[in-house]
């Protein structure tokens, strides 16, 4: 069972709690992420990296590489290729909390933010 109290806030806007990423796994690597009511996460892309959204509880709305935003709510999967813009807002009253699975694993210098242009610093990811 994860441990809570390894859940922290990521500069993206959201809080992550790692389930799964290590070099020892290359393949994949699963965080939770959630979202607090009224948030929308910074625009951002991922080099080299598929990663998939499960929805498991509250509702919000996806953009994925320039399309039209998307409603997405618990049971809901969201696939963004790599070098895909995304961002997912909560646009519930609790809340939005979804599992990312990437592969291969995520690791810090595949991030860009969008909105600096800058890569990815002081995250926990190794």
């Amino acid at each position: 069972m994860a441990d809570e109290t390894n859940e922290y806030f990521f500069e993206e806007g959201c809080y992550i709690l790692e389930l799964l990423n290590t070099p020892d796994d290359p393949h994949v690597s699963i965080a939770r992420a959630r979202v607090p009511p009224g948030v929308t996460t910074r625009l951002h892309r991922l080099r080299g990296i598929v990663e998939r959204y499960v929805i498991l509880s509250g509702s919000g709305r996806v953009e994925v590489g320039g399309q039209a935003p998307r409603e997405v709510a618990a049971g809901d999967t969201v696939t963004i290729p790599a070098m895909h813009s995304q961002r997912i807002a909560n646009s519930g009253e609790v809340d939005l909390v979804f599992l990312a699975v990437c592969t291969p694993r995520f690791t810090k210098d595949a991030y860009e933010d969008l909105e600096s242009g800058q890569a990815l610093r002081g995250a926990r990811f190794t």
